[in-house]
């Protein structure tokens, strides 16, 4: 689905598929994570400086792959802020440092899938992998980045904006970037010639193993949500940069 606003008002430029079939979204769950975060900070109840993870890691550092942790439990490591090193881990130990005595899904269903009518997604295993939901409530998700809703525009723009932009690491699927920017959460183009094909710098966005995708940019009020029922593979590596890039340009057009 192609989204554009104009005055914060959604259009549906072009729409494709069962956009009610429920499927699993892999990890661009982190784009739900990360943005109920967001209602945490604006909330007051969490902090992005707040240490939350393993060797004094902020949540910053969790949710923007700077944590020093590995892709999984037990996978190498490396000092905090050292390098941008992709981690699932990272995000579920920063949900697990919050819920207390409640569970993850029960955490984002109060933050985020209820309060923005997100009927048919839920939370099934881990925050950075697990949600499954339609093409219609992942629009509903980018519709709340862009706007924004639910959080506050500067801390939205906080979140969309590089941290530590100069960190060199690997976008799994399309290999090293030096350097490497991701946001609080989404990953942020900068000069990176990949998935998001010729979308301008500030675009961010994730995409997910089950051949998912967002990609959003605030400045042009531009949004692209895909579910699939193809795992992400080869296909997508070389489908996505055309497709990527010829719809922006009929969104800008059109």
């Amino acid at each position: 689905m192609l989204l554009r606003l104009d005055e914060g008002v959604v259009e549906r430029v072009l729409e494709i598929g069962d956009l009610d079939a429920v499927r699993p979204w892999a990890s661009v769950s982190k784009m739900a994570v990360s943005l109920a975060f967001g209602v945490e900070s604006d909330w007051g109840t969490h902090s992005f400086a707040e240490s939350l993870g393993p060797r004094g890691a902020t949540l910053a550092n969790l949710l923007s792959h700077s944590s020093g942790l590995g892709l999984e439990e037990g996978d190498p490591t490396v000092d905090v802020a050292a390098k941008r090193v992709y981690s699932n881990c990272a995000f579920d130990h920063a949900v697990d440092a919050i819920v207390g005595e409640s569970t993850a899904a029960t955490w984002l269903d109060n933050r985020l899938f209820r309060p923005f009518g997100m009927t048919a997604t839920h939370l099934e295993g881990r925050p950075s992998s697990g949600v499954v939901g339609s093409t219609n409530d992942m629009a509903r998700l980018a519709v709340a980045w862009l706007r924004p809703d639910g959080i506050a525009r500067t801390t939205r723009n906080q979140m969309i904006t590089p941290f530590l932009p100069l960190l060199d690491g690997i976008v799994p699927g399309f290999g090293r970037f030096s350097p490497c920017p991701w946001g609080l959460g989404p990953e942020v183009r900068g000069d990176k010639r990949h998935w998001m094909g010729d979308w301008p710098p500030a675009s961010f966005g994730h995409f997910g193993q089950s051949g998912t995708m967002m990609l959003l940019n605030a400045d042009e009020r531009l949004g692209l949500v895909a579910t699939s029922t193809e795992p992400f593979g080869p296909w997508a590596v070389k489908l996505w940069p055309e497709w990527t890039s010829a719809m922006r340009q009929l969104a800008l057009v059109s």
